[in-house]
């Protein structure tokens, strides 16, 4: 007679083998709508065809749209948040326009006592 544990393990390896044809079909459908979800996100717009040439004859205006399209994904950020970036380039630009201050007066003493 086979343990609890030994039970369980069977029941388990039966029950993902029922399942297994099941989820490769799902996995299938799954990401072939991910893909369709994916390539649109990417590309806002359909694409034109491509002539003979190899040029491409995009419609007037596409690029506006397709600007507008990547416009309207972007997080923008908050008050806040502009605000404390501001507030760390000032102080970024006060401390090295102190350092390059303090640095040509010193070499101007430097080049002063030399020449």
């Amino acid at each position: 007679m086979a343990s609890r544990a030994q039970r369980r393990a069977m029941r388990r390896q039966q029950a993902a083998e029922e399942k297994q044809p099941q989820q490769q079909q799902q996995r299938q459908q799954g990401f072939s709508e991910r893909a369709r979800q994916r390539q649109a996100q990417v590309r806002p717009s359909q694409q034109a065809i491509r002539g003979q040439t190899g040029r491409r004859e995009a419609p007037r205006g596409s690029f506006i749209r397709e600007a507008y399209a990547e416009l309207r994904k972007v997080e923008w950020p908050d008050q806040r948040q502009v605000t404390t970036g501001s507030v760390v380039v000032v102080i970024a630009c006060a401390i090295c326009g102190a350092y390059l201050w303090l640095n040509d007066l010193l070499w101007q003493r430097v080049v002063e006592t030399l020449l």
